[in-house]
């Protein structure tokens, strides 16, 4: 298990934060590597256990506010490894009473931006600190990319409301509604670009039907044509 010596001035999170990595990323783009660098996640050995939550997609439950007295006594983990090369970890190896999936939210890192569900390692535990009521653990994370700040901005509405709930089941719930109302906008808003796009076929010209000029060329007869 690897350990890091945290100088003074250096952010700091004061629950176990820690990762399984599978080194399936370039290490210039990993975020997980890069809060290891700085000295804000440990890496764990495959085999190892882990008491606190664990966001996996072994798990059955969705992360919820439910989960805050495990967080704050044991932490959060994630495993680091490339979502095409996800059939490829050995989550039997990965232990811990307290698997989680998290819900709904998009991507706002670089490789996967505006994608559902596609969260880095980094994104994936502020949303965990997030909905558990750790909103400075998930800063101080996020704090750490350029691109950190976007993630609250993008998926705000939705962490608030996943915060008002009481249980996994709620959350459940939520994302469901949430999904709902983004299905319901989607088509809404493809509804309206019909009705647009109707309104402006009726004010086109049918070039079947052209109108002549008076002064094209052509007349129709005249009395003087007629003998």
């Amino acid at each position: 298990m690897a350990t890091h010596e945290r100088t003074a001035g250096q952010p700091h999170i004061d629950v176990p934060v820690a990762m399984w990595d599978f080194d399936h990323c370039d290490p210039r783009r990993c975020s997980g590597k890069k809060l290891s660098r700085l000295g804000l996640i440990t890496e764990l050995r495959v085999g190892s256990r882990f008491r606190g939550v664990v966001v996996s997609p072994k798990g059955t439950l969705v992360v919820s506010p439910a989960d805050k007295e495990i967080v704050g006594r044991d932490g959060v983990a994630v495993v680091e490894c490339s979502w095409a090369r996800i059939d490829d970890v050995p989550f039997s190896k990965i232990a811990s009473p307290h698997e989680r999936l998290l819900p709904y939210l998009l991507a706002t890192n670089p490789t996967n931006y505006g994608k559902p569900w596609r969260l880095n390692c980094v994104e994936a535990l502020a949303a965990t600190f997030y909905i558990t009521g750790f909103d400075q653990h998930a800063e101080t994370l996020l704090s750490s990319f350029g691109w950190g700040d976007s993630f609250w901005k993008v998926n705000g509405p939705y962490l608030k409301r996943y915060q008002t709930c009481a249980s996994a089941e709620e959350v459940a719930v939520m994302q469901e509604t949430i999904i709902a109302e983004l299905q319901e906008s989607y088509e809404e808003s493809r509804r309206d670009k019909d009705a647009a796009r109707s309104t402006e076929d009726l004010l086109v010209r049918n070039p079947n039907h052209a109108m002549p000029s008076d002064d094209d060329g052509s007349s129709s007869a005249s009395e003087s044509d007629v003998e």
